[in-house]
């Protein structure tokens, strides 16, 4: 089944501030431009950190969702793993801009974990690995960029 266009869209959008922050790594003088017009929080480390933070808090209540669908010890477990990605982040991310991405690093690839382990219950569409793997992959490469500074 193929990902309905809204969401492949939406999706794809949602990586915008990590491709943006990764391009003012990248750029010195589109950094300095950012600075400059939108302001700091917008260029650089700074605008794939806090969004990352919050992406992975989101996720938390898109995988809450997901356990809506189930019954019984399936949606008690899937309640408990909903909240995993939002309570990483709160106690992992905020040592520093490289020891921030390893976490959110390692926040989505376990995401991506709950995720298949969602859509392999059958609690998220049949379209959702499709999407998920495609996303996590551009994220985690935009990350990399700050561990590998």
């Amino acid at each position: 089944m193929s990902i309905p266009r809204s969401a492949l869209i939406l999706g794809l959008a949602g990586l915008i501030p990590f491709l943006w922050g990764a391009l003012t790594l990248l750029s010195a003088d589109l950094a300095e431009w950012g600075v400059r017009n939108i302001g700091p929080r917008f260029a650089g480390p700074f605008v794939m950190l806090q969004y990352g933070t919050i992406i992975l808090a989101f996720m938390s209540g898109v995988l809450w969702g997901f356990a809506t669908r189930a019954t019984g010890e399936a949606a008690t477990m899937g309640y408990g793993l909903s909240v995993l990605p939002a309570l990483w982040v709160f106690f992992t991310v905020g040592g520093g801009p490289a020891t921030s991405a390893i976490y959110l690093i390692a926040g989505f690839i376990g995401l991506l974990a709950l995720d298949w382990h969602f859509w392999r219950q059958e609690l998220a569409p049949k379209w959702w690995m499709r999407l998920r793997v495609l996303l996590t992959v551009v994220v985690v490469a935009c990350l990399s960029l700050l561990v590998l500074g």
